[in-house]
């Protein structure tokens, strides 16, 4: 078993245990041989592009092993040079991705690719002390917290308006009869409505589906954004939780209109979307009946399930149209009022930074749209700038 690497003061041994796995791989010095301008010549190797992710290498690289880092320059994140057998070479995180590079790219593949090699052997052995910063980073706010938003939502959608489409169809349709004569004399009689509004129901049920994934995303950012999970920690805690606690994190319940939709959504969540989760069974039992002398009765009896226009008894019929048109209103609810910039930097797609959190920088955005119109508007720019790596 890997040993786990708590505090600063045990990582001298796995330092020196990397360093000997990764020779002749060493930090350059005077005796290093060098080509004149070699720095700005310099190649990019084939075998280079297939070293370890770039954060990787510079943890390996920098924070670990203590080689210097030569900073940043144009198109260049980070430039690290070491000596391999006495000759310079370069691993640099560029515009395209990291790579090792030469004086002569071509004539130094070899040695390149043994480079490749013991970086990777490097990385495996290091891996508690990756482990151990990003354990570090959690508990503070140093972390970016990505945004799935778009992909989510617009699965959402994609249902919604397929379930649209098919309800229209079904109701265009619902006099439609189609009469077969067979050999023999026999007659069929297919009604399409039926299989619309079956084919209906089902696009309900996955548009329920991912509106109760869209929310489970959109509320643990939102609570970011007004202050309420600043660390990593807390995202990863939120996250974890269940769907009522990051609505409450999202939404102040303490307002009628959000308690409403809070107590109907809860019924949707538990009648239909769980139900459906566990195997059409559910957690309840809702799928058993018990022997009476009147019959086959349902375990879960109708007073049981509270008086929710949402219910549903003994089978999987329900009312889709008023599930798909709550929570519609509830979408429309969402981004209203105190939550309008929210919903300006989520749609942004730029992820969650957690110093900003931390430090007050949204919640200050989060008092106006004009605010966070300046806020989204910089941060893009940054983005930018950086994914361009124009410094």
């Amino acid at each position: 078993m890997a040993k786990t690497y708590q505090f600063l003061n045990d990582v001298a041994d796995l330092k020196d245990k990397v360093l000997k796995a990764i020779s002749p791989i060493a930090p350059i010095t005077d005796q290093t041989k060098a080509e004149d301008k070699f720095l700005f010549n310099a190649q990019r190797t084939d075998t280079g592009r297939s070293l370890p992710e770039y954060y990787l290498c510079y943890f390996l690289l920098v924070e670990l092993l203590g080689f210097k880092n030569l900073g940043q320059f144009e198109k260049i994140s980070w430039s690290v040079p070491i000596d391999f057998n006495g000759v310079a070479f370069l691993i640099e995180h560029r515009k395209f991705g990291v790579g090792v590079f030469a004086h002569d790219a071509k004539s130094q593949e070899c040695e390149a690719k043994e480079i490749v090699k013991r970086i990777h052997k490097g990385v495996k052995l290091a891996r508690p002390y990756f482990e151990w910063l990003a354990q570090e980073a959690a508990k503070e706010s140093k972390l970016n917290v990505k945004n799935h938003h778009r992909r989510l939502f617009e699965k959402l959608q994609y249902f919604l308006e397929r379930y649209r489409e098919l309800s229209r169809e079904a109701k265009e349709r619902a006099e439609e009869r189609i009469i077969t004569k067979h050999e023999g004399g026999n007659t069929s009689i297919h009604m399409p409505n039926f299989e619309l509004r079956r084919n209906a129901e089902w696009l309900a049920l996955s548009a329920i589906d991912s509106f109760f994934s869209w929310t489970e995303h959109v509320f643990t950012h939102c609570a970011t954004l007004n202050g309420r999970a600043v660390t990593g920690e807390d995202v990863a805690d939120l996250a974890d939780n269940e769907w009522a606690n990051k609505f409450k994190a999202a939404i102040d319940i303490n307002k009628r209109t959000a308690k409403e939709f809070y107590d109907q959504l809860v019924v949707v969540k538990r009648q239909l979307r769980n139900y459906m989760a566990h195997g059409a069974f559910g957690k309840n039992s809702e799928a058993c009946s018990f022997h009476s002398g009147a019959g086959a009765v349902p375990l879960l009896l109708p007073h049981q399930k509270g008086t929710s226009r949402f219910s549903f008894y003994g089978d999987l019929g329900f009312n889709e149209e008023d599930v798909i048109a709550f929570i519609e209103r509830f979408i429309l609810f969402f981004w209203a009022e105190e939550r309008e910039p929210a919903k300006l930097y989520i749609e942004s797609d730029l992820p969650l930074i957690l110093t900003m959190a931390k430090d007050g920088s949204y919640a200050s955005a989060m008092k106006s749209v004009d605010e966070m119109e300046q806020l989204v508007e910089h941060l893009s720019w940054e983005f930018d700038r950086a994914a361009n790596m124009d410094w």
